[in-house]
């Protein structure tokens, strides 16, 4: 089976264009789906972050919800909040959900490729950050202008131009990205553009993936 990668900046999009190539037939492992399961409670992820972080990263509730077997929750935005104003403290966060997320994904691909799927998508923010797209069959970055992008992340997760700059800086510049790039798909237009640069590059794919 051939896994093709999907990244982009941040509000650049990459999930409606994953949406996009699901509904055109091809399956796809989101590494953000990924990383809300392995930190659920119960979940080895879940009791490392609440010792290095503290309670404060749990949802509100009560000191009985705290402390029972279930656990709270664990609040994403309050702790993505304090892992992008720290470095050291995003350090930590990565070493402890990267490992679990790679290989929740790995499973998921396997599993597709077991049905016999002959192309995936894996979507992820850090591909190339990480390094990971040079083990894989191509590359899709789905493109967007820095208005645009700045404009979305403020609007979809309630964020101020500091909170903005700061996730924008923990990521790779578009430009090396784009470098790395097989496919790109330019998503500051309107989503029909959006669709047709999809539907193309998923005929190129799928064809690429015939016998």
């Amino acid at each position: 089976m051939r896994i093709i990668g999907l990244t982009g900046g941040i509000g650049s999009g990459k999930s409606t264009v994953a949406r996009m190539l699901n509904e055109l037939g091809c399956p796809v492992v989101d590494a953000d789906q990924l990383a809300r399961e392995v930190v659920r409670p119960g979940e080895p992820a879940y009791a490392e972050l609440v010792a290095a972080f503290g309670p404060q990263i749990l949802v509100a509730g009560s000191e009985s919800e705290s402390s029972s077997k279930s656990g709270r929750e664990i609040d994403r935005k309050r702790l993505g909040a304090i892992a992008f104003a720290d470095p050291e403290a995003r350090r930590r966060l990565n070493a402890i959900t990267h490992p679990r997320i790679a290989a929740r994904s790995q499973a998921r691909l396997a599993e597709l490729a077991a049905k016999g799927y002959a192309v995936a998508v894996y979507e992820a923010a850090l591909l190339v950050e990480n390094g990971i797209h040079h083990a894989l069959d191509g590359l899709i970055v789905v493109s967007v202008d820095e208005a645009t992008q700045r404009r979305r992340v403020a609007e979809r997760d309630g964020l101020g131009p500091a909170e903005v700059e700061a996730r924008l800086a923990a990521q790779a510049p578009l430009a090396d990205k784009l470098a790395a790039a097989t496919f790109v798909v330019d998503n500051s237009g309107d989503l029909a553009r959006t669709r047709a640069e999809v539907a193309r590059i998923w005929t190129e794919l799928s064809q690429g993936a015939s016998p």
